[in-house]
């Protein structure tokens, strides 16, 4: 619960298969607060459960997606126990992101920052609007963005990463498709549009079909390029053995729409 306006910290929103869940700190930027990082893992876990959610979409309320960790916070607790445990419910967050069945797609608008920018590059798919901008300031307050680096350099290249960590320097969005932080850019005025066509898209396909590819794509980019193929290999073999594997095959070669069961 916000404590100053008492709304929820994260509004929840269900529509034909697609989650949406909106991050509810507009005045700080959606600044990821314990409790905000605690609402977020618990929308997530419900998630996973649901078998009517085929689709989540992260957004953030007011102005800015997400200006990364709550700096008044981590500056009013001066433990290092309480920081560890900050960063550990982060890092926790973030693989939640990838572990969670369905995909994620983040709905970027205004600033995306520090830990704000690794929750946008650990989403599965990142839309962004065309006045989107991305960074990884912290070395600007002497405090190298350590763990977000984590995030969002296992989606862009190294030098493009340590460009950002050692200079600070804002991203537009056009740079932050090229090196890969975002997946797509909207036409202004667009951002809605194009992420809920996205989401209904993914929406439309087998829920277990995307919930096997979704935990495979992410446990074999890991592997050594053998094992990767060994594991992919048999994967793809159980994934045949599904109902929906039949029944998406079969409308194929038969030219129908298919009816999907999620089994």
């Amino acid at each position: 619960m916000n404590v100053e306006t008492g709304a929820p910290l994260v509004l929840q929103s269900l529509e034909n298969g697609i989650l949406t869940l909106t991050m509810n700190r507009p005045k700080q930027r959606n600044a990821l607060s314990r409790p905000l990082m605690a609402a977020m893992q618990a929308a997530l876990d419900d998630a996973h459960e649901t078998e009517t959610v085929k689709v989540i979409v992260i957004a953030g309320e007011g102005p800015g997606f997400c200006a990364g960790h709550d700096l008044k916070e981590v500056q009013s607790n001066a433990s290092h126990e309480f920081r560890q445990e900050l960063l550990k419910d982060c890092s926790t967050l973030m693989q939640r992101i990838h572990s969670v069945r369905q995909p994620v797609i983040a709905r970027v608008h205004g600033i995306a920052t520090a830990a704000g920018c690794q929750l946008v590059a650990t989403c599965d798919l990142a839309v962004a609007a065309p006045e989107a901008q991305f960074a990884t300031p912290g070395v600007n307050i002497g405090l190298f963005c350590n763990t977000p680096m984590v995030g969002i350099s296992r989606a862009v290249a190294r030098k493009q990463m340590m460009r950002m960590l050692l200079t600070g320097d804002m991203v537009d969005a056009e740079k932050a498709l090229q090196i890969g932080i975002i997946s797509d850019i909207s036409e202004a005025g667009q951002l809605d549009h194009m992420v809920y066509a996205q989401a209904r898209q993914i929406a439309s396909k087998s829920s277990m079909t995307l919930a096997i590819g979704k935990e495979a794509f992410y446990r074999q980019v890991e592997m050594p390029l053998a094992d990767a193929y060994d594991y992919a290999s048999e994967v793809m073999a159980y994934n045949m053995g599904k109902k929906d594997a039949y029944e998406g095959i079969d409308a194929f070669i038969n030219k129908r729409e298919p009816k999907w069961t999620g089994e």
